[in-house]
């Protein structure tokens, strides 16, 4: 009886998550304790970053916000930190959480716009590399004013809706009106190397777009959650966050759009592929079929968040409220102007981005402990007493590698908090505190690229729907996005070693 129970509490635990997985977190649960009373809170408090980083790294396994979660709950039961200490924390960075409630879920009610944008790019241009280079700089351009996480949900609409298509007229389906049948006896025969090719060819599209909403989102304040943490840390409106960011984030915006050329041209790293004829063909017939059934009512819709999103720039860069106060005025336009006002088609949009930021207060809840336990100030005394003109470089390479195998959110939350503290105490003056800033969001953001575990909206593209249909696998991810990994880190370092 009692192996049975203790069975069936092994399977619940942690859902569908590996055995060896269930068995690592319980193990880390009963260690923490004993380390943390045996040996010291200081090495205890190490060993749960590391634990937390782990549970990251396998986001694939578990959703981290459970088991970082336990981790987070025994470290404040314990005694690693106070509850209040997490509360403060996470009222420090309330602008953050607000950016996460209410401006995904806003865009959420853009999508219509941004897929009718990015259905036209891709049905209109037929040079493979042209479109390549337009769906990374639309990607880039829609995630600075816009989030990295909601862009990367439209692209995952986009490819996913073509790929329904191909997949019911290659089944013998119509994709017609149900009720008209005048279409039936019209079936396309698809071969396996048709398949492949179009698997190939929104893969590279997909990828080209993902590394295109990091090119964008390290720009401005909205691009990724951690923009606006270090913006509010530093004082920086819209503005002044691009400018500062600038002599960074523009040269890797140009390298990175020119890779996305060679990589297209040299057909290298699993680019290159072209859309097959015959599903251009589809897709096209079903684009002008989309196309007649808009009337008065679509227009309107579509007319009404173009205007919105105007509103919506014209707000960011003009600084008239937090920008989580302007997502609630998003969504509000939107839903009272295109008739959304049933609770439940407003709840859908929430959906997105709320388990994320319950994960970001778990973060907090770390960055707690890091605080109560100081155990990060050896190594930022360590970089702090490095010649002046050598920190931001390393803090780019220290942030840049820790976001490869963790959370850019996690890593950027901790560093700029430990460089605040450290202008608070005197130890850095005010001109170098902006330069170490403006390092640790650039750190963050592009060496991320190299895994999904770095970058929430690549984590997203990696879970969805969309990735067994395209046949795009963690190792896969890491190979394509390889060459752009280099070349964002190389440049962003050259940058800041010219730049400060």
């Amino acid at each position: 009886m009692t192996a049975n129970l203790g069975k069936g509490f092994l399977d619940n635990f942690l859902g569908h998550s590996a055995t060896w997985y269930k068995q690592l977190i319980i193990a880390f649960l009963i260690v923490n304790p004993i380390v943390f009373f045996m040996v010291s809170p200081f090495v205890a408090g190490w060993l749960l970053i590391i634990e937390f980083i782990l549970t990251l790294a396998m986001a694939l396994k578990c959703y981290p916000l459970q088991p970082g979660g336990l981790l987070a709950i025994e470290a404040i039961v314990i005694g690693m930190a106070s509850p209040e200490a997490v509360y403060l924390e996470t009222v420090a960075n309330f602008e953050v959480i607000l950016l996460l409630m209410f401006m995904v879920a806003g865009i959420y009610f853009m999508r219509d716009l941004l897929l009718f944008t990015f259905t036209k790019i891709l049905l209109t241009v037929k040079s493979k590399m042209v479109l390549s280079f337009l769906f990374s700089f639309t990607a880039a351009f829609l995630s600075a004013f816009l989030d990295a996480l909601t862009v990367t949900a439209v692209l995952i609409s986009v490819a996913v809706g073509f790929y329904s298509v191909y997949h019911k007229v290659a089944s013998g389906k119509s994709f017609h009106d149900d009720h008209d049948h005048s279409h039936d006896d019209e079936v396309h025969e698809f071969s396996r190397e048709e398949l492949d090719q179009f698997r190939s060819f929104l893969r590279s599209l997909i990828m080209h777009g993902a590394v295109g909403t990091a090119l964008g989102g390290v720009c401005t304040l909205v691009g990724e959650p951690q923009n606006l943490l270090i913006a509010e840390r530093a004082g920086w409106d819209f503005i002044e966050f691009f400018l500062r960011m600038a002599p960074v984030t523009m040269p890797v915006l140009f390298f990175g759009l020119i890779t996305c050329v060679l990589l297209e041209k040299l057909k290298w790293f699993g680019y290159g592929a072209t859309l097959p004829e015959a599903v251009a063909s589809v897709l096209v017939e079903y684009s002008e079929e989309q196309d007649k059934k808009r009337n008065n009512k679509t227009n309107a819709v579509l007319v009404v968040q173009a205007l919105v999103g105007i509103i919506l720039i014209l707000s960011l860069a003009f600084h008239v409220a937090s920008v989580g106060l302007v997502g609630l005025m998003v969504i509000v336009l939107l839903t009272a102007f295109n008739g959304i006002v049933e609770e439940h088609q407003i709840g859908h949009s929430f959906e997105e981005a709320l388990p994320f930021t319950a994960l970001l207060v778990v973060f907090f809840a770390i960055v707690a402990v890091i605080h109560e336990q100081h155990l990060f100030s050896p190594v930022i005394n360590a970089v702090l007493a490095m010649d002046r003109e050598i920190q931001p470089l390393m803090f780019f390479i220290a942030n840049g590698v820790l976001s490869m195998i963790s959370d850019n959110v996690f890593v950027a939350t901790v560093y700029i908090n430990e460089i605040a503290q450290a202008l608070k105490d005197g130890t850095i003056d005010r001109e170098q505190f902006d330069v170490l800033a403006v390092a640790i969001n650039t750190g963050t953001n592009l060496p991320s690229v190299a895994t999904p575990n770095g970058q929430a909206a690549f984590l997203f593209l990696l879970t969805s729907a969309l990735a067994p249909l395209i046949r795009l696998s963690y190792g896969t991810m890491m190979w394509m996005a390889l060459p752009y990994t280099i070349v964002l880190s190389s440049v962003g370092m050259i940058a800041i070693s010219v730049a400060f």
